[in-house]
């Protein structure tokens, strides 16, 4: 199982609705508007790094107010 938090920069205003949108999808357990350089952060789980791969390019950044991601893989 892979865990990694994934820092998400959203058009200003779309934080409450792309936090409603990404918290359906099953890999995010948990998912929070924060303040700072990001607007969002969300704990994604999935099993292996390419099903990872796809989760964020197909679940993420295909949500047009997406700016931008940075992806925090957890080691232990």
């Amino acid at each position: 199982m892979i865990n990694a938090y994934i820092l998400i920069v959203v058009a200003s205003g779309a934080e409450e609705a792309v936090m409603k949108k990404l918290s359906k999808a099953p890999e995010v357990s948990d998912i929070r508007i924060v303040y700072g350089e990001y607007d969002l952060i969300a704990l994604v789980k999935v099993k292996e790094m390419n099903d990872l791969q796809k989760f964020i390019i197909k679940n993420i950044r295909a949500i047009k107010e997406v700016d931008r991601t940075s992806t925090m893989i957890c080691v232990n």
